[in-house]
């Protein structure tokens, strides 16, 4: 497994710190599933959960199109892969999914978001659930959503191959 991920700075304003360690996670998340088959991306944690690093990828995805399309810059968009009819889907309906639309949508919300992101100052207010919140709220959660499920995704490859790492 190659980690081309780069080390979030020690120093610097807050955007660019709070920027550089969300880029570590969603490095990282990459990094947990990079070199695997799609079959081996599939697989489940363990009963009853339906968690695998496909799950994760399409989970994320979502996430990343909900906090910076919806919230923050105000689109108006249905959730990704029927995540209307079943909260769960992202995970759930992995057997027949194309790791590679995954992948590749998880990577344009990534870029969408990005660019959101680089246009609004920290204090930028979104609309969640009819409740104001802030960007930096949003970049600060995205955080703590990657870093949660990269512990996921880090015991998922390990079940996988044996491969650990931070």
């Amino acid at each position: 497994m190659i980690d081309t991920r780069i080390p979030p700075p020690l120093t610097g304003d807050e955007s660019t710190i709070l920027d550089n360690w969300l880029e570590w996670h969603r490095a990282t998340l990459a990094v947990k599933c990079a070199g695997l088959t799609d079959v081996q991306l599939r697989m489940r944690s363990a009963p009853p959960s339906t968690m695998s690093l496909l799950g994760l990828v399409r989970h994320m995805a979502n996430v990343e199109r909900a906090w910076f399309r919806r919230t923050l810059n105000g689109e108006e968009l249905p959730n990704l892969w029927g995540k209307d009819r079943d909260i769960d889907a992202d995970f759930n309906d992995v057997d027949t999914a194309s790791a590679e639309e995954a992948f590749a949508t998880w990577q344009d919300e990534i870029a969408r978001a990005r660019a959101i992101s680089a246009a609004k100052p920290l204090d930028a207010v979104g609309i969640r659930k009819g409740q104001d919140c802030t960007h930096r709220w949003i970049l600060v959660h995205m955080i703590e959503e990657y870093a949660r499920h990269n512990g996921h995704a880090d015991l998922l490859r390990e079940r996988i191959d044996g491969v650990t790492g931070e």
